[in-house]
């Protein structure tokens, strides 16, 4: 599977503050200490976190759109090297994947997490020991939890107790864009960074693809509150140059939909201007494809390159640009590498 659990423990401060900073991984803290707090426990009791607001209890079992109820789940924990260059430096960007999503994405990569619900039930303090151990092991750059939202009070209390260790490492939130604005205000105090997608900018597209008609209007409000929070990422160079704050806009490109990336990317220009840091991204590849249809295909790279040169005609200063890699060597896009989070590291090459 995608987790393994940790051995429990328990412990507090100094010794605590060693793990961040590379010393024992045992946690010292209380076992009180890891207890979801009443409020942030009561959101559960009546869910709302995600814009699907399905109200259901999920502590008492009940499970919403997300598929997920109140006890955490975690599909992965470790170094990843396939974020932007300022979040996977040399070491790797510490990605922290969650099980469940509030969209439903026909062509989701990580559909067996979003979807088939890969992954391990995980208790609090075993996740800070795990993501304690992957910074004094792998000397991560950050820490990246992936679509967060729908378990927000256990990853806030996390995030709380990693900070109590004295880890000073970059928390991000890396997200689809369908946030609520209420998440992003309660997550504000402990997120560095920002990691949005904004894939869609047609309403019917976006309903029929991901269920959910409401997505532009959605990613829009949320991306405005974390530029409002955080800024611009503040490092857009190479490798070398490591995030520490600010927002970075994700768009990829889908088959047969480049009207929708060009709009996009439109949208992006007029609401932020070309400053916004963007990632354009080809790696589309089809996933269980009997149920694609048309969408059945990789990125044609005359598609790409429409795309592309509409990003640089519109003038944006901070791109960065997944390039196809065989753009010379056929009509299109070489399928990129799909994650297995049945497996214990699933990005190890297969």
């Amino acid at each position: 599977m995608g987790s393994r659990k940790a051995e429990g423990g328990r412990g507090t401060g100094e010794e605590g503050r060693r793990n961040a900073e590379g010393g024992s991984q045992e946690s010292r803290l209380p076992a009180s200490e890891f207890a979801l707090p009443t409020f942030f426990e009561g959101l559960y009791e009546n869910c709302n976190l995600c814009p699907r607001a399905c109200g259901v209890n999920r502590l008492e079992g009940e499970s919403g759109f997300c598929r997920e109820k109140g006890d955490l789940r975690v599909s992965y924990v470790g170094p990843h090297f396939g974020e932007e260059p300022p979040l996977t430096g040399t070491r790797g960007s510490g990605t922290v994947f969650f099980t469940g999503c509030s969209l439903r994405c026909s062509y989701c990569q990580n559909f067996q997490i979003s979807r088939d619900s890969v992954g391990s039930s995980m208790k609090i303090e075993d996740l800070l020991k795990r993501i304690i151990l992957m910074i004094k092991e792998k000397g991560v750059h950050n820490i990246n939890m992936v679509t967060p939202d729908h378990f927000f009070p256990h990853v806030f209390r996390v995030s709380e107790l990693l900070r109590e260790t004295g880890s000073k490492l970059p928390i991000v939130y890396n997200l689809s864009g369908y946030q609520s604005k209420a998440m992003l205000e309660m997550a504000e105090p402990l997120v560095e960074i920002y990691l949005p997608d904004f894939k869609y900018s047609d309403r019917e597209l976006s309903s029929r693809l991901s269920g959910c008609g409401d997505y532009p209007d959605v990613a829009l409000e949320a991306v405005t509150e974390m530029l409002e929070q955080k800024g611009f990422l503040d490092s857009f160079k190479d490798e070398s140059s490591l995030a520490g704050k600010g927002v970075l806009v994700r768009h990829m490109i889908l088959p047969g939909r480049i009207q929708n990336s060009l709009d996009v990317l439109t949208t992006l220009f007029l609401e932020f201007g070309s400053g916004l840091p963007l990632s354009l991204m080809s790696q589309y590849a089809p996933v269980r494809p009997q149920k694609l249809g048309d969408l059945n295909r990789s990125v044609k790279i005359d598609e790409f390159d429409r795309v592309y040169r509409h990003a640089l005609e519109l003038g944006f200063e901070r791109l960065f640009v997944q390039f196809p890699e065989e753009r010379s060597s056929g009509p299109t896009c070489r399928t990129p590498f799909l994650p297995d989070f049945r497996r214990d590291d699933p990005f190890a090459p297969r």
